[in-house]
């Protein structure tokens, strides 16, 4: 990722320099458990652990001749630990270091994204909170349906990235495995205690079946989870950018202090951080259909997924860190304006209260049919003609007499759409 849309935090977990301490890490871990089945002497230990080091310039000076990553790593920690670096990799293949090192890494940048998630669903539950009867517009194809609260809104984002939130932990527990059994995954050369004893040091759980790297399916099940979280978060981008229209107006994103929106009309206040917002969605999801491709392998190993992993690992975690920082932002500022949207709700002169009137009539004995046709035929001159939906409801004497003029004036109180949003957000957001 470029560095306009990368966090230092997120940055740092795909840096050359923590992929190879976790390298180290690895290799060390494997001697001590080696030294423990008496494979290697423990008296070359401490050379190994206190001496264990690299040189990255050296690193990329090797596997510029060697053509080879781990072997010019293993070649430069051989430099600082001395005789002892013999006894290093002892069984093992470059995949159970490569495989077992990405998955250390998918599993710090998922916690860095479930902490980003945990911090925007905080900011969408203080904002729900505070708009719970803030009345708008409920809108269907675009189109003036029936009221809601900006609050309900805000409380289907929350469910939405909570079940996301879920999700992630979940591919954040399958994608922590590791491997260290050697070549084709048979545990010729090495025990599987190795293993074992690694992955636990490691905060990882054994590959039951590793053939020679960690079956893909969990990769494709962690990048396609980010995709997820990505279309979620663009359908909150989305919803914004609506309201932002200067037509409808209903909320906005903070326009700040020297702000500029537009280098020829001054006039400007721009969403542009929603678009950047289903930007970033769009370049996220794109990766999910390579890392889905990455599954089928020839035989027990090839390295077709290796090239593309080393693009859409780091880019789409880079990019969804940024993208919920930024999105978290923007909730937390929103500028959310309580009388456009009351505007907005009357443009339409009452007819967002036609299905009350419709159930009233059939309740009145009035067959639906017929109901409904009554109600279209009013809501019509509304449409058509500008006219006042109770007004002509008021005026149809077949409407009149099957529910009289008090029932009427009933049907359009606001608040006959307000009565359940307390039971909504006891299930989104508990007692």
């Amino acid at each position: 990722m470029i560095p306009r849309y990368t966090r230092p935090e997120m940055a740092k977990i795909w840096e050359p320099e923590n992929r190879f301490r976790i390298w180290l890490e690895i290799e060390t871990l494997a001697c001590e458990a080696q030294a423990e089945l008496g494979v290697i002497p423990k008296e070359v230990l401490p050379a190994i652990r206190e001496k264990g080091n690299f040189d990255m310039a050296r690193i990329e000076a090797i596997e510029a001749e060697v053509k080879h990553d781990v072997i010019a790593f293993l070649t430069s920690v051989a430099e600082f630990v001395g005789p002892e670096a013999r006894f290093i990799h002892q069984g093992m293949t470059s995949s159970d270091v490569l495989d077992t090192s990405l998955s250390v890494q998918m599993t710090q940048a998922a916690d860095e994204l479930i902490a980003d998630l945990d911090a925007l669903l905080d900011s969408i539950r203080k904002r729900a909170m505070e708009h719970k009867y803030t009345i708008c517009m409920g809108r269907s194809h675009g189109i003036h349906a029936e009221p809601v609260t900006f609050g309900l809104k805000l409380a289907s984002f929350y469910a939405e990235m909570s079940r996301n939130r879920a999700r992630l932990a979940a591919a954040r527990e399958n994608i922590a495995t590791g491997a260290i059994s050697g070549a084709v995954g048979t545990f010729a050369n090495i025990d599987p205690f190795v293993e074992e004893y690694v992955c636990r040091k490691m905060g990882l759980t054994p590959e039951p079946v590793s053939t020679q790297v960690i079956p893909r399916d969990r990769h494709a099940e962690y990048f396609c989870t980010l995709a997820l979280i990505a279309s979620s978060m663009e359908r909150i981008a989305v919803e914004i950018r609506h309201l932002q229209r200067t037509e409808v107006l209903e909320a906005e994103e903070q326009f700040t202090k020297g702000q500029k929106g537009s280098s020829a009309m001054p006039h400007k206040r721009n969403p542009i951080l929603s678009e950047n917002l289903t930007g970033q969605a769009r370049y996220i999801r794109s990766m999910c259909i390579p890392a889905l491709e990455n599954v089928a392998l020839w035989h027990e190993r090839d390295i077709s997924h290796s090239s593309v992993e080393r693009y859409i690992a780091p880019d789409a975690t880079v990019a969804l860190d940024f993208s919920l920082r930024r999105l978290d932002g923007l909730i937390r500022n929103l500028v959310v304006y309580p009388e456009n949207m009351l505007k907005n709700l009357d443009m339409m002169k009452g007819l967002v209260f036609s299905q009350k009137i419709l159930l009233d009539l059939t309740q009145a004995g009035v067959p639906r049919e017929e109901a409904y046709r009554l109600v279209q035929k009013n809501a019509m001159k509304v449409w058509e003609e500008g006219k006042d939906f109770m007004g002509e409801l008021l005026s149809d004497p077949d409407v009149l007499s099957a529910l009289g003029e008090a029932s009427i004036r009933r049907s359009f109180d606001l608040d006959y759409h307000l009565k359940h949003v307390d039971t909504i957000f006891k299930r989104v957001f508990g007692e």
